[in-house]
């Protein structure tokens, strides 16, 4: 079998589910997530600069992170596990501003999102997990920044159930003391 890659743009703008090239046989299977001609094909100018791993336990939840300055776009895609990934467009000018979406990701069903530059993106660990992040700019720790996961004007609906309640989720320090939508709003337009 062999399945194409295949673009999806999502309502909010600029950011696409990817079904990738995935073929198998008897031996097994390949699955390409990233092909310059094929993005460019598609409408979609994503060069990468940097490819990383997170590794995560149940329960960990990483809050919508992004980049204030130099913005990374990203192409995500779980390699393991299954996660809970909200994207949530930043975009003061965008008529989605602060609108998220949610899209459970697994190791098992290979699919790809595209998070545009300045979308913030974050997930909770559903199964032990690894994510891939193929990053169009190299990493900016000066502009690392993000909101937090429960920021009520936003106000993301995770699934705390699945990892046995909130009192279970496991955040980071740096999580903890993130901004709120409020406070991120402020500064984009103060610029």
């Amino acid at each position: 079998m062999v399945q194409q890659f295949e673009f999806q743009e999502l309502d909010l703008k600029g950011a696409y589910y990817i079904k990738p090239f995935y073929a198998t046989d008897e031996r097994g299977g390949l699955i390409k997530d990233y092909n310059i001609d094929a993005f460019k094909n598609a409408g979609i100018e994503h060069e990468l600069k940097e490819t990383f791993y997170t590794i995560s336990k149940q329960g960990v939840i990483r809050a919508i992170h992004f980049q204030l300055y130099k913005p990374q776009p990203k192409l995500m895609r779980c390699i393991s596990g299954h996660v809970y990934h909200v994207l949530v467009d930043l975009r003061p000018a965008s008529p989605t501003y602060g609108q998220w979406r949610h899209f459970d990701l697994r190791g098992d069903e290979p699919v790809c999102l595209l998070v545009p530059a300045g979308f913030g993106q974050g997930y909770l660990v559903i199964e032990d997990a690894v994510m891939s992040y193929k990053a169009a700019e190299v990493f900016y720790g000066e502009g690392d920044s993000g909101v937090r996961y429960d920021d009520p004007d936003i106000g993301i609906e995770w699934p705390f159930e699945k990892v046995g309640g909130k009192e279970k989720l496991i955040i980071s320090e740096k999580d903890w003391h993130l901004m709120s939508f409020r406070e991120y709003t402020s500064k984009v337009r103060e610029g």
